[in-house]
């Protein structure tokens, strides 16, 4: 049983941002009801859409989606519309990152829907907000949260192209955000009986992302931009390559207290005293010098070898890791970073990344459950919600199951 069980989140979202916080929901053991239109959420077939085979698995999608039970409906259809009014009305949490344009045309503003149900949370993402100019803006998080934020420029130095995200980065850090509010207003629900709306954006999240930097442009008017890594003013915190070619980061953010370990690593202890890097200051106005000399002194041994060295010397570390040395990381097997998930009919299971969150001693030792097919749920649903056979019947004659 999971830290969620007998809640029930009624999910209409596409994409990732929003299904993101359904599928971490899903993990700590609630019951989300994924409305899709008949066509199925696009990110079912998101291969096929930059050229690939459709019909290959998703890995992605099942990340945000396993264990959730996907009902279709033609919401396009006054029926279907009653039947989703009906879900939502036996729901804890509605979770949507539709457009808000989109959802008034729905009769789904959230306002109008939390006065309709009073104890509901309703749980909206969005690009940019639920208000302004740029409300119904398309985003995604490489629109939203990378580029319009600022993290994507102060990531390189002033002219250089910006880089792009890797999939999913801004939307699961959404995700996990829209999930912190949810849960605190739930927790708030319990003392007062009212639900109430919360409201997450990528634009929003990824300016908290980029707190540090924007909130020194907000006092000083002014804040520095990346540098190269040859002329990183911190040298002790900075990327460096091995003589067999890994990379690794110095992480010795208090220079002070950690430089010493490091002269003595790269077999230079002479440097502990020298007056071009002994202190702060100095190693700031130096740091291209000192940059320099690390990157000959580590290309002179292998990974293996410097980190050895590292270690008896209480140099603080860390490999930067290629994905396939990420999934073999003995750490993060020992925190139970991965689950093995069922598959879906007669798949057989894969091994998936886990959640981020462990509760107590109910850490997941078991199968997370499948993915479901599009409308793989939707009659069960249907009847727990009270439709007969014959209300069931007419849904369908009437299109609103696609």
């Amino acid at each position: 049983m999971g830290v969620l069980d007998g809640t029930r989140v009624v999910e209409l979202g596409n994409w990732v941002a929003g299904p993101s916080a359904g599928g971490i929901m899903a993990d700590w053991g609630a019951d989300v009801v994924k409305i899709e239109s008949p066509a199925g959420d696009p990110f079912r077939t998101v291969f096929g859409t930059i050229g690939l085979d459709p019909n290959l698995p998703v890995p992605p999608f099942a990340l945000d989606n396993r264990g959730k039970r996907s009902v279709v409906l033609d919401l396009s259809k006054a029926e279907a519309r009653e039947a989703t009014e009906r879900l939502i009305g036996g729901a804890d949490v509605f979770l949507t990152n539709i457009r808000p344009d989109a959802l008034g045309r729905l009769g789904l503003d959230p306002h109008d829907v939390t006065a309709r149900h009073p104890r509901l949370v309703y749980a909206s993402v969005t690009g940019y907000g639920l208000d302004g100019p740029d409300r119904d803006r398309p985003g995604y998080d490489v629109g939203a949260f990378w580029a319009r934020t600022g993290i994507a420029t102060q990531l390189v130095p002033p002219g250089e192209a910006p880089p792009g995200i890797r999939g999913g980065l801004g939307d699961h850090t959404t995700g996990i955000a829209t999930v912190a509010g949810v849960m605190a207003a739930l927790l708030e629900r319990e003392r007062t009986g009212r639900g109430q709306v919360v409201a997450t954006s990528l634009l929003r999240t990824g300016m908290y992302c980029l707190g540090w930097d924007l909130g020194v442009q907000l006092v000083f008017g002014k804040v520095a931009p990346a540098s190269p890594r040859a002329e990183n003013p911190t040298p002790l915190v900075n990327s460096y390559r091995a003589g067999d070619g890994r990379w690794f980061f110095l992480i010795g953010l208090e220079a002070d207290r950690h430089f010493p370990g490091v002269a003595r690593a790269v077999g230079r202890p002479d440097l502990i005293d020298d007056e071009r890097f002994a202190r702060a200051r100095e190693r700031l106005r130096n740091r291209a010098e000192l940059i320099a000399l690390l990157d000959a002194a580590f290309a002179s041994r292998p990974f293996d070898e410097w980190t050895a060295r590292f270690d008896a010397e209480d140099v603080w570390w860390a490999p930067a890791q290629t994905p396939a040395e990420v999934v073999e990381d003995k750490q993060a097997h020992a925190v139970g970073a991965f689950v093995d998930v069922a598959g879906t009919g007669e798949a057989p299971a894969f091994r998936a990344i886990n959640t981020p969150v462990d509760f107590g001693s109910a850490r997941a030792a078991t199968m997370k459950k499948a993915v479901p097919a599009l409308g793989e749920h939707t009659v069960d649903v249907l009847r727990e919600a009270g439709y007969d056979e014959g209300d069931i019947e007419r849904l369908r004659l009437a299109g609103a199951l696609g």
